[in-house]
């Protein structure tokens, strides 16, 4: 595997219809739901865009269940697209969407709690070892690619098992979002997070304008990173600190996956009114919002963490193990 992987270290993907320099132009841009006036705001919108959490391809981690790949590279980027998103989520649930990120600044503890949840190491939440070993649930070899909706049950599955977060992930069926069903599961739901697809390369959407993405890209592979001796997480290359690339909207493949973070139930309930107004106004709509679970739907039953003896760091241990348990939708864990 390692021969095979090799090719891709230290790859950046280049395409040459991205779009590097930004326009001289008095149109906003929107990032994340803020917004900034490029004309005469670019380096606030650029330090904007670089706190973001930028998780890329890395190499020489642990192997994934112990004799599986120790790269993602060439199969990974969807799962990274994942974390950049849950990141975002759990920034806006801790630091508040204002926060931003200096380099070489001290951070608040909650920032280096929420980096170490994505760590490529098997005991950390929603590392790569626990997304791909999830995915075996899915239908998903460990090494193979995910789709949006494949990463969204996966980390749907794996925010059971984290306590400090306190998150409820809700995962809309037939592209409808269910407001009782929301309302049910406490309206916590991961204003917005982001976009997670395929847009030849696979990538992160940050913010439009115009017509126009800005985006982070998953495909540069980096060297695995750990914790340091003093607890803490050198984090400079999880932040975008180059100019951040751009794509026309057409090249987005309609394959995507929507998240959007509500810290409240009036924040969940500011956001359906928005949608309401502004979104199901359209003929082509990307989803629907109805109030009532359809009746020819089966019964909503919110997602509980199963009866277990173990932490969520440690009940993915082996691939083995998910196989015995044959995952589903309503997945079982086997004690170790």
């Amino acid at each position: 595997i390692e021969s095979v992987l090799s090719k891709y270290e230290n790859q950046i993907t280049i395409f040459a219809d991205y779009l590097e320099e930004f326009p001289d132009t008095d149109e906003l841009v929107w990032i994340l739901g803020k917004q900034h006036l490029l004309k005469t705001e670019k380096s606030k919108l650029l330090s904007d865009i670089s706190a973001r959490l930028w998780f890329t391809y890395r190499r020489k981690f642990s192997p994934i269940g112990g004799t599986g790949p120790s790269s993602d590279a060439g199969w990974g980027c969807m799962l990274r697209c994942g974390q950049m998103m849950l990141a975002q989520a759990l920034i806006c649930r801790h630091l508040g969407r204002d926060w931003n990120w200096e380099k070489q600044k001290e951070q608040p503890k909650e920032y280096q709690r929420i980096l170490q949840c994505f760590l490529d190491r098997k005991d950390c939440c929603y590392s790569i070892h626990q997304m791909a070993q999830m995915g075996v649930g899915e239908g998903k070899s460990i090494g193979e690619w995910f789709g949006p909706n494949t990463v969204a049950q996966v980390l749907k599955k794996l925010a059971l098992f984290d306590e400090w977060n306190s998150l409820a992930v809700y995962v809309s069926m037939d592209n409808t979002v269910v407001i009782e069903d929301i309302k049910k599961m406490c309206c916590v739901l991961p204003s917005s997070a982001d976009t997670v697809g395929e847009s030849p390369p696979g990538t992160l959407n940050a913010s439009n304008q115009s017509d126009e993405l800005i985006f982070l890209d998953p495909h540069t592979t980096q060297t695995f990173v750990n914790t340091e001796e003093n607890g803490t997480v050198d984090d400079q290359t999880f932040h975008c600190l180059q100019s951040p690339q751009r794509m026309n909207i057409l090249n987005l493949d309609p394959s995507v996956a929507l998240g959007f973070f509500c810290k409240e139930e009036k924040d969940f309930d500011n956001w359906c009114s928005l949608v309401q107004k502004e979104i199901l106004k359209e003929n082509l709509r990307m989803f629907e919002l109805v109030q009532k679970h359809p009746s020819h739907w089966p019964p909503f039953v919110p997602p509980a963490k199963p009866e277990v003896t173990t932490s969520g760091a440690e009940f993915i241990d082996s691939t083995e193990q998910l196989e015995e348990s044959d995952l589903e939708e309503d997945f079982e864990i086997l004690s170790v």
